[in-house]
């Protein structure tokens, strides 16, 4: 019969882990929520950055602005805008907190495998980021505004102007999109490692994957070629990237594997 104490015993760990992770996610919860309310003390200035591609794209236009056509759509503007920057600063954090959770129960080589995935994924992340907003939107802006018109076949002008929720919401649906358009190879090394995936069945799959890439940037990005093409070829290194990394993986596995064997022949 099992003694009391042992049924303590053999729960102690698991309470330990769960009063563990409920720490590390009440600690991610303080830094969202302060991150979130420093977020919309500088709202107006973070929209102002993100504003600055079409700023530019206006050129030397002085009588352009932005419009709200609801009495409260600047101010649920200016939250939905604190809670995406507060996501994206916390973004580095939350993998932090998990990295420190589960590295204790792996191996010194799983470790080894899996930090620079860690430390991959917010950088990934920043570029896919930062390609949207200096390369995608200044050239999507100006292609998007060659619409406009002084009137002179029609007899009326057609000019901008766009309201602040929609601008954003295009702005925020650009930035997620190629942002995690850019985790690709981390999640294709991520499903090598626990053998979903191989290099050889990627490169199999090479030319699916280029149409794939292709549809997926027409779906996540505006109906212009500029923004579709921007996002589809980087998705197409990062896939032939992603091969090589695994190809590099696997024989530097297979290499350790060889010196343990020749190791333990001795």
């Amino acid at each position: 019969m099992t003694d009391d104490s042992d049924l303590d015993l053999s729960k102690a760990p698991l309470l330990s882990h769960l009063l563990e992770l409920r720490r590390r996610l009440l600690f991610c919860l303080v830094f969202f929520v302060v991150a979130f309310g420093t977020s919309y003390q500088f709202a107006e200035q973070i929209y102002a950055f993100l504003l600055q591609p079409l700023t530019n794209a206006f050129s030397d236009a002085t009588d352009r602005r932005m419009i709200y056509t609801g009495l409260h759509e600047a101010f649920f503007t200016y939250l939905k805008l604190s809670f995406f920057a507060a996501v994206f600063f916390s973004l580095p954090l939350i993998l932090l907190q998990f990295w420190r959770f589960i590295a204790p129960g792996l191996y010194r080589f799983e470790r080894t495998a899996f930090l620079p995935l860690v430390f991959a994924t917010p950088l990934l992340f920043l570029c896919g980021a930062a390609l949207a907003y200096y390369g995608v939107m200044p050239l999507a802006w100006k292609f998007f505004l060659s619409f406009e018109s002084l009137g002179a076949e029609t007899g009326l002008a057609v000019q901008l102007e766009a309201r602040v929720s929609e601008y954003l919401g295009l702005v925020i649906k650009l930035i997620i999109a190629f942002a995690l358009s850019f985790e690709l190879p981390v999640v294709l090394v991520l499903l090598a490692k626990v053998g979903m995936v191989t290099a050889d069945s990627l490169v199999e799959y090479r030319k699916h994957a280029a149409v794939l890439a292709f549809v997926v940037a027409a779906l996540l990005t505006p109906p212009d070629l500029i923004s579709q093409i921007t996002l589809g070829l980087p998705i197409i290194v990062l896939y032939e990237l992603s091969i090589l990394f695994i190809r590099r993986s696997n024989a530097d596995r297979v290499g350790r594997e060889r010196l343990q064997t020749a190791h333990h022949g001795k």
